[in-house]
Formats: C-alpha cells, structure tokens, sequence
C-alpha cells in the first residue's frame, strides 16, 4: 500500500484504503479473500472486511458465495470502460503500435505509474509471432525495468520530489538509487531517444524490452510506450540498432498527430 499522507487534512486515508483493496487484484486472479487482500494490502483483515463489504454493496466487487472470494463488479467494470473511452490517445495510437508489434515481432505496450509499479494498460501482440505476453493488468517493478526508468526520466523536478517524498530513495536490492537511475535514463533518452535498464536491474532475465515515455492530454504523469520480447528474440543489439529508433520514430508520429510535445522536461 502506498505511503498515506496523514499531515494534510485533505487526504481521505478511507478512500486511499479503499482504492488499495481494488489495485491488490491481479488478470490472473480467480478471486481473492479477506486474507489474501489483507496480505497484499498490509491492512488488517477486519478493516479490509469492512471495505469489501462496503465495496460490494456498491457493485465494485462481486461475491459470489463460493469460498468467500471477492472479484471486480459491474461498477467497476463500467468505471475502467469509462476511463479507457475517455483517453483519446490510445485510439490514435492503435494503428501506429499495432504495425510496429508487426514489424518488430514485440509486444508493443502503455504503461502508466500506480505508485512503485507500472500498470499494463494496453498491449499490441505482433500477428502469428510467438513472443511474451503480458496482460493488461500486469504490473512491472517500476526502478527494475526500462518502463519505470523511461517514466521517472520524463516526470518533472516537481513530479519527482513528489514521488521521492512518497517512497524515498532507495531501491529494493540494489545500492544504486532511484535519483540515479532516473539521470541514467535520461541521458540515454538525451542520447538515443529511448531507455534501456542496466542487466543489473531488470525485474526478469527472460524478458528484454526498450522504451520511450509520451505525454498526453488526460494524465498528469507522462504514460511509457514499450516493445518487449525474450532475449532470444529481442537482443541487446536489436534494441539498440532496429527496435529503440522504431519505437522512437511511431512515438514521434503519435506526438505528431496528438499536437503533443516531446515528453522529455528538458532540465539545466
């Protein structure tokens, strides 16, 4: 659960909590308990009974009387098909990344940040090419992958602080700190126009992947476009030489047609 801000009289710590339960659910869930969220969550169990049977009694979590499992609901179904209609990137997106997974036998996906972790929210699978697939709902280790080093490269001095002041600055098992690895990533953007995570800090040896952060209209955050695949499809040469200015370029064509700027703030 994220870090609550209990010093500011605006913050409704019930809300927060809430929002939690909903976020611990996973794609490949076959509906979770009062334990099992509360073990994903950090909250007591008798506060997360609370929440669910609230939650449920608004329709955003179903029960289904079978071994005490709760599920997303209808209202939350409504709620996320709302959210995903009223992007208007993703639609202009679609037709350029679809060709890109295409072209380069990747997984072509959005992230967006939800707290240390990015969030899968739409993927593009190349036609009859085996590759990795992730599903929308995944969530990547934000400091361990080229994703979350492309999204903290891309937010502002005042995005960062903000995020440094929610979850400091250190990285799970490593010495390397997330204010490093975010100038790291810039400058290989800088550079190159893409970002590549160190072998060092990638989340998973079995996947590669390169990515380019976009800034649209509907977030306050920049999102991240990638191209993932297994190393033996996607190596570090490819990355660098073919699929990272692939990338870079269908990025470039979506700002264009967006009227977006550049996602990268330039600093100095």
């Amino acid at each position: 659960m994220a870090k609550e801000a209990p010093t500011d009289r605006r913050f409704a710590t019930t809300l927060a909590r809430g929002m939690s339960v909903l976020r611990a659910f996973r794609p490949s869930d076959d509906g979770l308990s009062n334990q099992e969220l509360s073990e994903r969550t950090g909250l007591p169990k008798s506060t997360v009974s609370r929440l669910t049977f609230t939650l449920q009694t608004l329709g955003y979590l179903s029960h289904g009387h079978r071994h005490d499992r709760y599920r997303p609901g209808p209202a939350l179904l409504a709620l996320g098909n709302v959210a995903s209609a009223s992007v208007s990137f993703v639609d202009t997106a679609s037709d350029i990344m679809q060709a890109l997974a295409d072209e380069t036998g990747t997984l072509v996906l959005i992230g967006v940040r939800d707290e240390q972790k990015i969030l899968l929210t739409k993927t593009w699978r190349p036609h009859q090419t085996s590759s990795i697939w992730l599903e929308v709902g995944h969530r990547i280790p934000l400091p361990h992958s080229s994703s979350g080093q492309a999204q903290l490269a891309a937010q502002s001095d005042r995005e960062f602080s903000a995020y440094l002041a929610a979850f400091g600055d250190a990285v799970e098992g490593s010495d390397v700190s997330v204010s490093a690895l975010r100038e790291d990533a810039y400058s290989q953007l800088v550079a190159r126009g893409f970002v590549i995570a160190g072998h060092g800090l990638r989340y998973a040896s079995t996947v590669n992947a390169v990515s380019v952060p976009f800034r649209s209209h509907e977030f306050d955050e920049p999102v991240v476009f990638s191209c993932g695949a297994t190393p033996e499809t996607l190596t570090h040469a490819r990355m660098e030489t073919e699929v990272g200015p692939k990338l870079q370029a269908a990025v470039r064509n979506l700002e264009r047609m967006t009227g977006k700027s550049p996602a990268l703030v330039q600093r100095g």
